[in-house]
């Protein structure tokens, strides 16, 4: 299993627990904001909204929260204006990683964000430095326990996967973006629950890592991902199970 999708399977069964201390939710209203004000408020016609208001739902946040989240989005409530960005960097082992972030200082974000990569043996890189290494992907996750693989395999090829493949516990589903919300349709009207349902980048290739350096990239992952102003983070390393399982104690 990639590196990234066992960290997002992680960071998603992290997300009850990362809830209660309101970070999700602040990360969840940043997004449905910028998503309202870029392509407006009606979830129906406004894919990106959808797909966050979708998560905001999966984290229990209350419908009062999204909202009012929409209508600073669209004007109708005052709100701050966020700016979206992604920073490209490099992590132990020569480790490719994406972070795309949304902040009301950019230039504050940038130094915490530079900040992190050097406290876990990373750098900042330029743009473009590390980005052709991922593709746009969407990924969806489904437990082994729930059904065989065959099945799993005709019903998310028939409805237009482009891969299904076991890791791990899961079966890890990957698709196209323009394809991802037909597959994951057809997912949940079989009644099988989704573990992880996103649009990602996925790395092209992996690299291994093992020891301090398998340590030393998972603790770049979560400090970034515990930062309020990071809503994305993606790598292409791949390390050993028991540090995933140390980490997920």
């Amino acid at each position: 299993m990639s590196g990234h999708s066992k960290w997002a399977g992680i960071k998603h069964k992290k997300t009850a627990v990362d809830a209660k201390r309101g970070k999700v939710f602040t990360k969840l209203i940043k997004e449905i904001t910028v998503a309202a004000r870029l392509g407006g408020g009606d979830v129906a016609s406004n894919p990106r909204l959808r797909g966050a208001v979708q998560a905001a739902r999966a984290a229990n946040m209350p419908q009062e929260n999204v909202q009012r989240a929409i209508k600073k989005g669209t004007g109708e409530l005052p709100g701050v204006s966020y700016e979206e960005a992604r920073y490209e960097g490099y992590g132990p082992g020569g480790v490719a990683v994406l972070v795309d972030i949304m902040t009301d200082n950019k230039n504050r974000t940038t130094s915490e964000v530079r900040h992190i990569f050097s406290r876990a043996a990373g750098s900042l890189g330029d743009p473009g430095s590390v980005a052709w290494m991922f593709e746009k992907k969407g990924l969806i996750t489904v437990e082994q326990s729930v059904a065989e693989e065959d099945e799993i395999l005709a019903l998310a090829l028939d409805a237009g996967a482009e891969d299904v493949r076991p890791a791990g516990d899961v079966y890890e589903i990957v698709t196209t973006p323009a394809d991802f919300e037909k597959v994951k349709e057809a997912i949940a009207a079989r009644g099988y629950p989704t573990v992880l349902a996103e649009i990602s980048m996925m790395p092209k290739t992996t690299v291994r890592l093992e020891g301090k350096e398998a340590q030393q990239i998972l603790r770049l992952m979560e400090m970034l991902e515990d930062h309020d102003d990071v809503q994305h983070v993606y790598a292409n390393y791949d390390v050993p199970d028991e540090v995933f399982a140390e980490l997920h104690k």
